[in-house]
C-alpha cells in the first residue's frame, strides 16, 4: 500500500491489480463479480465458478488512490461466487457479496449468505429503512437485516417459480421499484433454442403474489429507482436480444428487441454478468448481449427513449463502475474451467481503466436479430419493435414458413414513441424467403413487421 513507484499500466491494464486463483486442483475460473467505490477505495469482489471450496484465490479486495491494492484480511476464507452490490442509504452500509462494509471499512460477513452465490441486493418493501432482500444463485431468497444481521430466507423460487433448483438454474439479478421486486433467472441452452423448453424467468412480487412476465432468460435488472419512471430488465431469445421495460406511467411492461451483437452470449453460462449501471450523471449504460448501449432513465408516454448501441465486444463484465473520475470494468479473463480448458492453466482476471467516451473506440455496433423466429403470427397484428437506430448498412429477410402466401407490411418509427409508419411491403409466396435491403443511410428508432394473413414466419434484420 505504501509503495511510492508507479504501478505499470498496459492499454489500461495494470497488472498489479490482476485477480488469480490458486494453481490448482481443482483450477476453477476466478473473475471479477462486483465493484464498488466506497469511501474513496474501490472494493473488488472476485469469484470462482460455484461454492466454496472450488478453487481458492477469492476473497475482498480493496484498491486504494495510488492503485495499490490489498486483500481484505476479514474476508480470506470466505470463497464462493458473489456478484451483488447494493448502498443502502438508510443505514449507510454497503452490501458486498454476502459482507457488509460500514462508511469506516470495517466489515462483518453474514454466515447464512457466506456458503451461498449471492447475486442481487435489492430495497425492502415493507421495511426499506432497515432491511433488504439477498438474492442467491438457486433460487434462495433472503430478507436481511441490517442492525442486526438477521437472515431469513424466506422463499425458494424454485416453488414459486416452477425453476429446477440448484445445479439447474441460474438466478441473476433482483431490483425493487414501483412496489415491486423483479428477480430474474437466465436458463438457456440446447433445449430453449430448439423450442422445446422456457426455463427463464422474469418475475415480480408485489408483497403477496408471484407473477411471471416471461418465461425466457434474463440476465440484468436495473434503473434508477424513482428517477425517470423505469425498470430496464434485459435477456434474449432465439429471435434477438430483449429489453423489457417497466413504465410507471401506465404501470406495464414493454418488450422491445435488440440486435444479438455475438452468438457467443447464447448460453446461460456465458453470460456473466452483463449489467445496466450509472457509470456518468443521470447515464445509464447497458452491455447486452456483446454490444454497450446508452441508455436514458426516462420514458415519455409509456416509451423508452435514447436506447442507442455504442461498440461490440467480447468481454465477459462481471461489473463495471465509475471510480475516481474513470470508467473502470471488471472481466472474466481466462479459466481452466476444472480441467476442460487444456490451453488456460492459471484461473485470472483482471480490470481495464478508461473512460466512458473510450467505449466508442472499440468495435462498431453489428449485429443481427429481429422478432421472428419460425413465429406464429396472426394477421395484422404487429411484432414487437427492433431497434433501427445507430447502425450502417442494414436488411431484412423475411421468411414465410406457412401453406399460403402472404405480404409482410415493414413499418419504423421514426419519433421513438410508438407510432409507426408504411415503409415497404414485401410479397412473400409460401414457403419462400424474400429480402428487402434499406437504402444506404435509412434510419429510424424502432422498426416492426405486420402480416396480412395468419401463418408461420421469420423476420432477420442484419446490420452491418
Amino acid at each position: 500500500m505504501s509503495d511510492p513507484a508507479t504501478p505499470q499500466q498496459i492499454s489500461g491494464v495494470y497488472p498489479s491489480l490482476a485477480q488469480i486463483g490458486d494453481f490448482g486442483p481443482p483450477r476453477s475460473e476466478l473473475g471479477i463479480g462486483s465493484l464498488m467505490p466506497w469511501n474513496g477505495k474501490l472494493y473488488v469482489q472476485n469469484y470462482n465458478s460455484h461454492k466454496a471450496a472450488s478453487g481458492g484465490g477469492v476473497s475482498l479486495r480493496r484498491v486504494h488512490e495510488d492503485l495499490s491494492m490489498e486483500v481484505v484480511p476479514e474476508t480470506l476464507g470466505v470463497d464462493g461466487t458473489y456478484t451483488n452490490r447494493f448502498v443502502h442509504y438508510p443505514t449507510g452500509l454497503l452490501v458486498l457479496g454476502p459482507h457488509v462494509v460500514d462508511r469506516h471499512h470495517k466489515i462483518r460477513t453474514v454466515p447464512e449468505l457466506a456458503p451461498l452465490r449471492t447475486c442481487g441486493t435489492a430495497r425492502h418493501l415493507t421495511k426499506p429503512d432497515t432491511h433488504v432482500y439477498v438474492l442467491a444463485m438457486e433460487g434462495e431468497l433472503f430478507e436481511l437485516d441490517l442492525n442486526t444481521l438477521a437472515c431469513t430466507q424466506i422463499f425458494d423460487l424454485n416453488e414459486e417459480l416452477g425453476t429446477e433448483g440448484e445445479g439447474k438454474v441460474h438466478y441473476k439479478d433482483c431490483y425493487t421499484s414501483f412496489g415491486r421486486l423483479v428477480v430474474c433467472s437466465n436458463e438457456y441452452g440446447e433445449e430453449e433454442w430448439a423450442g422445446g423448453a422456457a426455463r427463464g424467468r422474469l418475475a415480480e412480487y408485489d408483497g403477496s403474489t408471484w407473477r411471471v412476465i416471461e418465461d425466457k432468460p434474463f440476465t440484468a435488472i436495473g434503473g434508477r429507482h424513482e428517477f425517470g419512471g423505469t425498470i430496464f430488465a434485459t435477456g434474449w431469445d432465439q429471435a434477438s436480444a430483449i429489453l423489457q421495460v417497466f413504465t410507471e406511467e401506465d404501470g406495464r411492461w414493454t418488450r422491445y428487441r435488440l440486435p444479438k451483437a455475438s452468438h457467443c452470449f447464447d448460453h446461460k453460462w456465458q453470460t456473466e454478468w452483463p449489467r445496466i449501471r450509472e457509470v456518468e450523471h443521470e447515464r445509464l449504460l447497458m452491455d447486452h448481449h456483446g454490444m454497450f448501449y446508452e441508455l436514458s432513465p426516462w420514458a415519455y408516454g409509456g416509451r423508452v427513449w435514447g436506447v442507442r448501441p455504442i461498440s461490440t465486444h467480447l468481454w465477459v463484465l462481471g461489473d463495471f463502475c465509475s471510480w475516481r473520475g474513470m470508467f473502470v470494468a471488471g472481466a472474466d479473463n481466462a479459466s481452466p474451467s476444472h480441467g476442460l480448458n487444456p490451453y488456460t492453466a492459471e484461473p485470472q482476471s483482471n480490470m481495464w481503466f478508461g473512460k466512458t467516451d473510450d467505449l466508442w473506440n472499440f468495435g462498431k455496433p453489428s449485429g443481427w436479430g429481429g422478432p421472428w423466429w419460425e413465429t406464429e403470427v396472426e394477421a395484422g397484428v404487429p411484432s414487437d419493435p427492433f431497434l433501427m437506430t445507430g447502425f450502417d448498412k442494414k436488411c431484412v429477410h423475411l421468411e414465410n414458413l406457412g401453406g399460403e402466401d402472404a405480404t409482410f407490411t415493414v413499418e419504423v418509427d421514426v419519433h421513438g414513441h410508438g407510432r409507426f409508419g408504411s415503409v415497404v411491403r414485401v410479397a412473400v409466396p409460401a414457403g419462400q424467403l424474400r429480402t428487402h435491403v434499406f437504402p444506404s443511410g435509412f434510419s429510424a428508432h424502432w422498426v416492426r413487421i405486420v402480416s396480412d394473413r395468419d401463418t408461420t414466419a421469420s423476420a432477420q434484420l442484419f446490420y452491418t
